[in-house]
């Protein structure tokens, strides 16, 4: 992509109503644009990053042996009435009519859809256990809506529901997806801390919130700081070693805001090794057994003709959110460096092209061809722009990789930049080989 092709509407200045660095940034650097109160336009930049994000969280909830499908956005208030949320659910739900006046919601979430596509559908303990998921628009009509994509109305989930016969197969689903959201932050370059939390309006006894640490979180958490010793590449695919793991984690004290007792804080945690901060959740699971499967009578046969309720479990990820929790742990000092696995491009072009170089065009072209056909996905500034203010602006971009065609650059070998790092001489060969093996370990 040519940069005077891209669709890039930056800005020179931060937006007066952009409180935060992820809301300041998406906006300075054309990635979101306000469409009203909480509800976001995602520009080619942005989208792209939510949409490699989405790739990641598909293909971890994948490996786990979840299913995807789609529900829609707009639901039935039939369900919710069923299973008596309808009313308690709040005003965070948006309530609409149709033309003939039946009684819809734009979903805040899936737990009565979901239930209702299994128990019309699954009739035997034999097709259990199953985890079905899907990624989808969600609408919560916050109050205060802030800090742009970090508290909206509007936003692009992952919700995953599990169905099993007993509490204790469903609690090694719930397992699994525990191993499953910690892979999946790790692939983005986050380090999650899963932390007891209060189930909220989504109901049952068991429930992790996965917190990065931020300054700018809503978030206040307790934990013990050895937490950050357990190395999650110990662990395998497999039953046994995925319990394994969430028994390390709840060794530990780690805890949000609504959980915390500080006798209890004290008393575990070594003075030492106490933790308190703030952070920010990007993703939430539950574990709630029959809460919905029972009113909504969701049961499955067994071997001998009883029936028994399904036991269920929901599991969350903000997938928009996350792109704004990348940018909070990431930003620093006027430099956004993204992680290879969701960076918009995989290396930038700057040449010098004031008063019309010709030559460092050339080069630039012949390069930008070169790794465009090698499947490389590469952006090429074609500007004019002196070549500081470029490099302040892909600063702010983000591209991890950088090749600059100036006084450097010889007529074979080119300079490559990582963003706020080293600097090497390369030919292009060695500029492809580099970005290729970058690429493939992720």
């Amino acid at each position: 992509m040519y940069l005077s092709k891209l669709f890039i509407p930056l800005l020179k200045e931060n937006p007066s109503e952009a409180k935060i660095k992820s809301h300041q940034l998406m906006l300075k650097t054309g990635m979101i644009k306000q469409s009203s109160t909480g509800i976001y336009s995602w520009l080619p930049i942005g989208f792209k990053i939510m949409k490699k994000i989405e790739k990641i969280v598909r293909e971890e909830q994948n490996k786990i042996g979840a299913q995807e499908l789609l529900m829609p956005t707009i639901q039935s208030a039939e369900i919710w009435k069923e299973s008596g949320r309808y009313d308690d659910y709040g005003e965070e739900m948006l309530r609409i009519k149709d033309r003939q006046g039946k009684d819809l919601l734009y979903g805040p979430t899936n737990e009565e859809l979901i239930t209702e596509i299994f128990r019309s559908s699954v009739k035997s303990y034999k097709s259990l256990p199953q985890i079905l998921y899907h990624i989808q628009w969600k609408f919560r009509d916050e109050l205060r809506p802030r800090f742009g994509v970090m508290r909206c109305k509007e936003f692009f989930m992952k919700d995953a529901y599990s169905f099993d016969l007993d509490d204790d197969k469903a609690k090694e689903s719930y397992n699994k997806m525990f191993f499953a959201y910690l892979n999946t932050f790790k692939r983005l370059g986050l380090t999650a801390i899963p932390m007891s939390a209060d189930t909220g309006p989504i109901g049952g006894d068991l429930s992790h919130e996965f917190i990065i640490l931020a300054d700018t979180g809503e978030s206040k958490i307790y934990a013990d700081k050895r937490i950050f010793d357990i190395d999650i590449n110990e662990h395998q695919n497999n039953q046994p070693s995925i319990n394994n793991l969430r028994r390390k984690y709840d060794n530990f004290y780690a805890v949000t805001d609504d959980k915390f007792k500080k006798e209890d804080f004290t008393s575990k945690v070594n003075k030492n090794n106490q933790l308190t901060t703030k952070g920010i959740e990007v993703g939430h699971i539950f574990y709630f057994g029959d809460k919905y499967s029972k009113p909504l009578k969701c049961s499955v046969d067994l071997k001998d003709g009883k029936k028994v309720y399904v036991k269920m479990g929901s599991y969350g990820i903000g997938v928009s959110r996350l792109v704004g929790a990348v940018i909070e742990a990431k930003f620093n000092n006027n430099i956004m460096k993204w992680p290879e696995s969701i960076s918009p491009f995989d290396v930038v072009i700057i040449p010098s092209l004031q008063k019309k170089d010709d030559l460092n065009f050339e080069k630039s072209k012949k390069i930008y061809d070169f790794l465009k056909n090698s499947n490389i996905d590469v952006l090429f500034d074609d500007t004019e722009d002196h070549l500081s203010a470029k490099f302040k602006k892909f600063d702010l971009i983000g591209i991890p990789y950088q090749i600059i065609i100036g006084s450097k650059s010889g007529e074979n070998q080119f300079e490559f930049k990582e963003i706020n790092g080293k600097t090497d001489i390369l030919t292009i060969e060695e500029i492809k080989n580099k970005l290729n093996k970058k690429i493939n370990s992720n």
